[in-house]
């Protein structure tokens, strides 16, 4: 009777809660790992370059983002992706302020085929 399964009201959500996350894919990676003898986490990544979670943000991350198959992550795998995801648009948060500031400075460099005030 512990199985939350077979009790009324033991998935108030459904399959929509906790478990949407367990994708077909997901499942089937933990399966091999199991049976493997191996961690639930994928461990390859981690031998093949600078982790996601330790990438510097800039292009290189916006690239690895934008390619990763999320469905076929691992819970863990996806609280690195958006963490990463959240520094990616942070940097370009600030890269947008900087670009602003520079505009509206009142020391903007004349528009090239103009001159300034100063050169009249």
């Amino acid at each position: 009777m512990n199985d939350p399964s077979k009790r009324p009201n033991g998935y108030p959500q459904g399959l929509d809660g906790p478990m949407k996350a367990m994708s077909p894919g997901v499942v089937d990676f933990l399966f091999r790992q199991l049976v493997a003898g191996e961690p639930p986490e994928d461990v390859q990544w981690r031998r093949e370059g600078t982790v996601l979670g330790e990438q510097q943000p800039g292009a290189e991350l916006a690239r690895r983002l934008a390619e990763t198959d999320v469905e076929s992550l691992t819970p863990v795998e996806l609280f690195d992706y958006v963490r990463a995801a959240q520094r990616l648009g942070a940097w370009a948060g600030r890269l947008r302020e900087s670009a602003v500031a520079r505009y509206c400075s009142p020391e903007r460099p004349a528009t090239p085929g103009r001159h300034s005030d100063a050169s009249a």
